[in-house]
């Protein structure tokens, strides 16, 4: 088997700073339920809730998954992307003992349509899972303005 190809995170130099990004990251092993239980849940948004009150990142919105994470997010022009979704993992690994997958999906949001459409496209995770059968009924998701 070939060795896994390693991402780049890095933006290139034209992106602009106050890039949105569309970030899945997922635990190990997939299919079972990591995220999806009131103290884990609470513990993964609070984290989220952290990093923003302390603008390490702007997070727009975070919804959990079972096995995954869907965010909307931006970052400072004095953080890396890579690097801040590294502590955060780790953190949350060490306090709670969560099992990641290495590296994460990023994809750069281009427009305000592009914003909106990864935006239901989160909002309607559960959803599609058959989790729930409006999004509004998911308790594992945190918005700034929603509270």
């Amino acid at each position: 088997m070939e060795p896994r190809k390693r991402l780049h995170h890095e933006a290139p130099y034209w992106v602009s700073s106050e890039a949105d990004y569309f970030v899945t990251i997922c635990a190990e092993p997939r299919r079972e339920n990591h995220f999806c239980h009131p103290d884990i849940g609470r513990a993964v948004l609070d984290a989220a809730k952290l990093y923003n009150e302390k603008q390490v990142w702007w997070c727009h919105l975070i919804m959990l998954m079972p096995d995954h994470i869907h965010m909307l997010v931006c970052f400072p022009p004095d953080k890396v992307m890579s690097q801040v979704v590294g502590l955060w993992k780790r953190a949350l690994a060490r306090q709670h003992k969560i099992c990641w997958q290495r590296n994460y999906f990023d994809h750069r949001v281009r427009n305000e349509d592009n914003e909106f459409y990864k935006s239901e496209y989160i909002l309607h995770n559960p959803v599609r899972a058959g989790l729930v059968e409006r999004w509004e009924n998911w308790p594992y998701y945190w918005m700034p303005d929603a509270g």
